[in-house]
């Protein structure tokens, strides 16, 4: 497969890119000119590796190493390097960088020199024209003489990021479309990259990016700032071949195997075992800020947390404690959260509308099972366009900038102890931060808690834990026969919210209930 050559584009103007310090022919304009054009036409499936590299084991595939030396721009003075992924296993299609520098736009061929492999027998059998399936980006972020891996571009339109001192984990994407949904997931690729060449010095790199599906065509510009969190500044230009029943705008991927809320699995001595613990979202017109932790279900589920006016959302790995985990290797309690964040005027494009949370059954934590994203209010038709403009900030759970007492904690188990009835659950939520630091523990904090349709809330109440320094609200619940448990639960003072709202689901097939899964 020979690598394509870029077309020469003549222009009637110079578009200014300062972020670089170059003067460019090329920009987003440009390629979302190519999106569009695209959409016009009927979808083609990118060109796909051959065989042998598909069926690679993720063992052999992890053996061929890209050769840190051959890194994009490692002779010169830019803060930022680049390293190419190779072809196989799940990266089966080719996608062509350029390079935009003071020169004009440079494709990157292809070079299988730029690789070790293990097994010479499967070198051989390399194509010179392979082409490359995505890129990783480098930047200093533990010294000055480190190139630290920061950034990963690779597979359909995934991402994964993390700030400084972190391990990578849950991933992104440039857009989702019917995520679980019986019709049948679509995952639009990537097929073309462009990266700026930095300035000398600069802390800031642009990517831009073509995205090509079934249903849409999307351009995308990525405006990347490294540091002890990494953010990127997203703009969107979509472009739709097909009505699309539930598009997921910035959608986010994670791993959820088993944690606080939830029994241990047989044989399994870790603590917990996941990259995120929760979905929270801020909704901007009511000010409300809520806690949703991860469950692994038996069975798939699809929430819907509907909001006004999107403030962002995020999945959020809040334990941050070795202890948590117990992994020397995994090393969970490194992995980063995620936050999305709409940018633009009157945040157009996002809104009122949806965050669809996707829940699928997993035995292993090798599987990503958890999916979050927003569902525009609006219908999607051909034809249409849209454009988005958002921030994606890889970090601590910080980086959200919440206000307000979180959910820290979540406990459950049977509700026969103390009294309980036999068919009632036990739910303990502990909260801290916000207004709750530096209360008496005498301090006149009140529970309020509701249950979904056939759930009877039989008692719930708060009490200050000196030894963890915690507000605990405790919840005695019955669930209905078959029926999911669903349950809402904040803590006010003086009649006001001083925390999160706390939500939780818990379906019916579940050993928690006595009907292991």
């Amino acid at each position: 497969m020979a690598v394509p050559r870029l077309p020469v584009f003549f222009c009637s103007f110079i578009i200014l890119i300062t972020i670089s310090g170059y003067a460019q022919a090329f920009g987003f304009n440009d390629v979302a000119e190519k999106a569009k054009a695209l959409a016009g036409e009927k979808y083609q499936k990118p060109a796909q590796a051959p065989d042998f590299l598909k069926n690679l084991s993720y063992t052999d595939y992890q053996s061929i190493r890209f050769k840190p030396e051959e890194s994009l721009w490692r002779s010169g003075k830019s803060r930022f390097q680049v390293m190419m992924i190779p072809q196989g296993s799940f990266y089966s299609n080719a996608v062509q960088l350029n390079v935009i520098d003071s020169e004009g736009v440079q494709p990157i061929g292809f070079d299988k020199a730029r690789f070790e492999y293990s097994n010479p027998e499967l070198a051989k059998r390399i194509p010179a024209d392979l082409g490359y399936a995505g890129f990783k980006l480098t930047y200093p972020l533990s010294g000055k003489d480190v190139q630290n891996q920061f950034l990963v571009f690779g597979g359909a339109s995934y991402f994964r990021g993390v700030g400084a001192s972190q391990n990578f984990g849950l991933s992104g994407r440039g857009i989702s479309i019917n995520t679980g949904l019986p019709s049948g997931e679509e995952f639009p690729a990537f097929t073309e990259f462009w990266m700026e060449h930095p300035k000398a010095g600069s802390d800031v790199m642009v990517v831009y990016g073509l995205l090509d599906g079934t249903s849409l065509t999307g351009a995308y510009r990525f405006e990347i700032h490294p540091g002890k969190n990494t953010q990127m500044d997203v703009t969107a230009q979509l472009f739709f071949r097909n009505d699309i029943e539930q598009l997921g705008q910035a959608p986010l991927t994670s791993m959820f195997f088993y944690g606080d809320n939830t029994l241990r699995p047989r044989g399994e001595w870790r603590p917990q075992v996941h990259d995120s613990d929760g979905l929270l979202i801020n909704d901007d017109k009511t000010g409300e800020w809520l806690w949703r932790p991860l469950v692994n279900p038996a069975d798939l589920q699809l929430s819907y947390h509907h909001v006004q006016d999107l403030g962002g959302f995020g999945l959020i790995q809040r334990d941050r404690q070795f202890n948590d985990f117990q992994d020397n290797e995994a090393r969970y309690d490194r992995r980063p959260s995620m936050w999305v964040k709409p940018l633009g005027k009157d945040h157009e494009g996002w809104g009122k509308g949806e965050v669809v949370l996707v829940e699928i059954p997993s035995g292993a934590e090798t599987n990503d099972n958890i999916v979050a994203f927003f569902k525009p209010d609006k219908s999607v038709n051909a034809g249409e366009n849209r454009r988005l403009e958002y921030s994606v900030t890889f970090g601590e759970p910080e980086i959200t900038e919440q206000p307000n007492g979180q959910a820290v904690r979540t406990f459950i188990g049977n509700g026969r102890e103390n009294g309980g009835s036999g068919d009632a659950l036990r739910l303990i939520v502990d909260f801290k931060g916000g207004e709750l630091a530096g209360l008496s523990p005498d301090a006149a904090v009140v529970s309020q808690v509701s249950g979904g349709e056939g759930v009877e809330v039989i008692e719930h109440f708060v009490e200050y834990i000196e030894v963890s320094d915690v507000w605990r609200l405790s919840i005695l619940a019955k669930p209905p026969a078959e029926q999911p448990l669903t349950l809402r639960g904040v803590l006010n003072r003086d009649n006001n919210p001083v925390t999160e709202t706390w939500t939780y689901l818990l379906g019916p097939k579940t050993d928690l209930r006595g009907n292991p899964k």
